[in-house]
This record gives structure tokens, C-alpha cells and sequence, in this order.
């Protein structure tokens, strides 16, 4: 999917995508996926953020809560995200998410 040959069929597949992409430091992708109505300008990643996993938590019709997991600076940290998702022009975008923790 990264690579433009093919598009996620789910949400959850575009969220595991999108993680896969935080992961590798591909904020291109991580715009391109984004629903331009709700998509920041630019989008700046941590380099110093190590990304260790991930856990789906639920996956139901447009939203996919899940867990994933970094390392910074030595401490771990866990972020749980209710993400939502829509179709547009007939792919899969990431539109925006809750933070139930905070």
C-alpha cells in the first residue's frame, strides 16, 4: 500500500497501514491517507519515537480502536486511539480519532 500499488479494503487495513508508516517515518503516506478535510498541513514525526507494537482492539464498520506502543527517551508509552474512517473517492481515508486515556 505504501508504495501506491494497491489500497486498503478495510479500515483496519488502512490503520494498520498507517501505523506501519509511523513506524517507518513515512509522513507522506500518513498525509496521503488523511481526509484532506481534516489533514494538517504538514505533519512532523519524532525520529527519536520508536515504534514496538500494536494491538487491535476492535475493528466495527468505520472506526478501529486499537493500542499501540512506543519507546522515547528510554520511557514506554501507550497510545489508545478510537480512529475513524470514511470512503473517499472510492479508498479508505483516516478522518480523525478519540483518545479515551486522556
Amino acid at each position: 500500500m505504501h508504495l501506491g500499488r494497491h489500497t486498503a479494503k478495510t479500515p483496519e487495513q488502512l490503520m494498520r497501514s498507517r501505523y506501519s508508516a509511523f513506524a517507518v517515518g513515512d509522513a507522506e503516506y500518513l498525509l496521503q491517507t488523511w481526509d484532506p478535510a481534516t489533514r494538517p498541513g504538514e505533519l512532523r514525526l519524532d525520529p527519536r519515537r520508536e515504534w514496538l507494537g500494536l494491538r487491535v482492539i476492535r475493528a466495527d464498520g468505520d472506526e478501529v480502536e486499537y493500542a499501540a506502543t512506543s519507546l522515547v527517551g528510554g520511557q514506554t508509552h501507550e497510545l489508545h486511539e478510537i480512529s475513524r474512517f470514511r470512503r473517499l473517492l472510492g479508498r479508505w481515508v483516516y478522518v480523525d480519532g478519540d483518545f479515551p486515556d486522556d
